[in-house]
């Protein structure tokens, strides 16, 4: 996250408008992976925001591998999210708006393990029931798109 730190030094917690990418990785069970974050303590999916110049394809590659080690051979694009739902505070206090574009990893190679300090561990959960500490973005993509029905 250099861009968005390098911003934090100029404007402080004020609201941001943040671009970035999600990427759901599914197993053959078709259970979703989820990272236990270090930054809000709950589980949520796999992204990040994007670095000048970057895609959000690459945004999305580069997130999957940083934080579970992973690699995709595509991506299926789900949908962009964006507006006043999409508001966020840290704990630390810093505000964003996001701008989230949601794709679906394909053809995974690599096994999941935690690549980075952002998240505590990485965990496949079914999405026939409730995820405990599931964080409230995670759900309102995974609703949005049609993943959670029943619950």
């Amino acid at each position: 996250m250099g861009y968005i730190m390098d911003l934090r030094k100029v404007v402080g917690s004020r609201p941001l408008i943040m671009a970035g990418s999600c990427v759901l990785v599914f197993n053959q069970d078709r259970e979703l992976l989820l990272q236990r974050r270090t930054d809000t303590n709950d589980w949520g999916t796999i992204g990040g925001s994007l670095e000048l110049g970057e895609s959000l394809e690459e945004a999305a590659a580069r997130e999957l591998y940083e934080e579970a080690g992973l690699i995709a051979k595509s991506f299926k694009f789900i949908t962009v999210l964006s507006g006043k739902d999409m508001y966020f505070r840290y704990p630390h206090g810093d505000e964003v708006y996001n701008v989230m574009a949601v794709f679906e990893a394909k053809e995974i190679e690599g096994i999941p393990k935690v690549n980075d300090d952002e998240s505590y561990e990485l965990k496949y959960f079914s999405l026939d029931e409730p995820v405990e500490d599931l964080n409230s973005f995670t759900e309102y993509y995974l609703r949005r798109a049609g993943y959670i029905t029943k619950w």
